[in-house]
């Protein structure tokens, strides 16, 4: 069983929130850091699967943007078609 201990903890904390999307200032603000080097640079671990993720989120908003001007040239129902009873 590994040996963790509340510091690991910290670590883990920071790391998760920050892969959460938590703004970087609160999170700094949360851990107690005078300094957001410490934060980003100390507490957060981030690897290659957490790139991956974030590149796939881009491709997603891009692709969601894409439809969204896509649908914009699309002629809005006519007003017309619906009579008032």
């Amino acid at each position: 069983m590994p040996n963790i201990t509340p510091h690991v903890c910290r670590h883990t904390y920071c790391s998760n929130m920050a892969k959460s999307g938590m703004n970087p200032k609160t999170l700094q603000y949360l851990m107690g850091h005078s300094d957001i080097g410490v934060t980003l640079n100390t507490y957060t671990h981030l690897g290659l699967e957490d790139a991956t993720d974030e590149l796939r989120r881009m491709e997603d908003l891009e692709n969601a943007r894409k439809e969204l001007e896509k649908n914009k040239e699309e002629k809005p129902v006519s007003q017309k078609m619906f009579r008032a009873i």
